[in-house]
């Protein structure tokens, strides 16, 4: 059977990796396949790396619009990122009939809807698996495996750099610049690491992998985004006493009101498989009606893992390309015109538990005046730490745990409870989720 000819659009780490895997395993992929997949293009401004990766086994170009207007190549594979140029190549390959291969979450996450459109006027396909957590396949289970599911919600740990953070703050007891600093010098963490401790990484998974359970359009610009930037060793070390550990999490639930779409750090009981997982891994549970609980684990980055979901892709769309598109699993498993409009629900409509750390003055009758706020907004409190006073201060920090209520509610007793005089700092504030329902 006539082999399949794809082009690869930037051969950095991902492209590279890929690149490798093809061709060490080739004659597994072609068994799998169905037919030989072979890099007839590369595209990199940087020549000389493409040709000491490839030699003289693919066509080298430091101009990738020869690669997706060629008409030897049958699937574009775009590792280049970014949301300028790859889109605008992505977009041209589809036109050109091509089916396109993709890593590029953020380019998905906010402009998916008319990528996806696109791809669907043309009858091509737009495959991604690799643009959320890396080597797991969550996208493949979300969009086929679980499909007999009414998912119930998603919540993961879907950026390495971040977990990597708290892991060796937890673990070692170092502050957050010093182990910063020290994933940077490992390769962890990028120069600019914004998106990583922002948590917009994250939330760009996020949206894909709630587009795809739920059955609504992608929507990043609906996402709660808040990072780790805040985090104190000693708000770890009270998790820790009191039986979570803190994690960044990207959550997606359907409730009654909609959807929740958010990124934050969050307390998790430690007795939870997600709890335990540490340094630079992935891991994403997926709760459904029929299943129960699912979890999915492994490297969320790196050159053979992304590659490996790469790969998978290519396999998937060579299998594919020639079904009918109305026979093909649908970019977003639910059928476009059959898309739902259940609204993202905003943050202050949220309900969960909060963790909350306040500084008071040591002084009779505090607790009772905080208490009395917090019963005023129906918020009621399961569990408190309070810490000893130091020698030399009247001040004493005090950590409570609260039941499920709703964000608006919370934020409405925290600006009232900063504005006691007998509270010295600002209050601050984890959310908690149980992940047992």
């Amino acid at each position: 059977m006539k082999p399949i000819h794809i082009g690869i659009l930037g051969v950095g780490t991902v492209g590279g990796g890929t690149f490798t895997v093809l061709k060490r395993n080739s004659e597994e992929i072609a068994r799998r396949a169905g037919r030989k997949i072979i890099v007839k293009m590369i595209a990199d401004k940087d020549l000389q790396k493409a040709r000491e990766l490839a030699g003289n086994e693919a066509v080298i170009t430091d101009n990738a619009h020869e690669v997706t207007c060629s008409p030897d190549i049958d699937i574009v594979v775009e590792l280049i990122g970014g949301q300028t140029i790859a889109k605008e190549l992505i977009l041209e390959a589809i036109v050109h009939g091509k089916h396109v291969v993709t890593a590029n979450k953020a380019l998905l996450a906010n402009h998916g809807t008319e990528i996806f459109a696109m791809a669907r006027e043309k009858g091509v396909i737009v495959a991604f698996e690799a643009a959320v957590a890396g080597g797991i396949p969550i996208i493949k289970a979300l969009r086929e495996g679980l499909t007999a599911n009414r998912i119930t919600w998603i919540a993961g740990i879907i950026n390495g750099t971040a977990n990597f953070i708290l892991s060796e703050m937890r673990e070692k007891g170092l502050s957050f610049n010093d182990v910063l600093g020290q994933a940077q010098k490992l390769g962890y963490a990028e120069v600019d690491p914004t998106y990583d401790i922002e948590g917009i990484d994250a939330a760009h998974k996020i949206t894909l992998m709630s587009a795809i359970a739920f059955g609504i359009p992608v929507q990043f610009d609906k996402v709660y985004t808040e990072g780790i930037t805040k985090l104190t060793g000693e708000d770890i070390r009270y998790a820790e006493e009191l039986g979570y550990r803190i994690k960044l999490l990207g959550i997606t639930k359907r409730v009654a009101k909609g959807i929740e779409l958010r990124v934050h750090p969050t307390l998790i009981p430690n007795k939870r498989l997600i709890a335990n997982v540490e340094g630079v891994m992935n891991a994403v549970v997926v709760k459904g009606d029929a299943v129960g609980a699912t979890l999915y684990y492994g490297a969320g980055a790196g050159a053979e893992p992304t590659a490996s979901s790469v790969i998978a892709d290519l396999v998937d769309v060579t299998r594919m390309q020639t079904a009918d598109p109305m026979h093909r699993v649908p970019t977003l498993s639910f059928q476009p015109d059959l898309l739902s409009d259940i609204p993202v629900i905003s943050m202050e409509n949220v309900e969960t538990s909060y963790y909350l750390r306040m500084q008071v003055v040591d002084k009779p009758g505090v607790m009772a005046e905080i208490t009395r706020i917090l019963a005023d907004n129906h918020i009621s409190i399961s569990a408190m730490i309070q810490k000893e006073a130091s020698d030399d201060s009247d001040e004493v920090s005090i950590i409570m745990l609260t039941h499920i209520t709703i964000e608006k509610n919370i934020n409405a007793a925290i600006k009232h409870i900063e504005s006691l005089p007998v509270v010295t700092q600002q209050v601050f504030r984890i959310r908690i989720e149980e992940l047992n329902k």
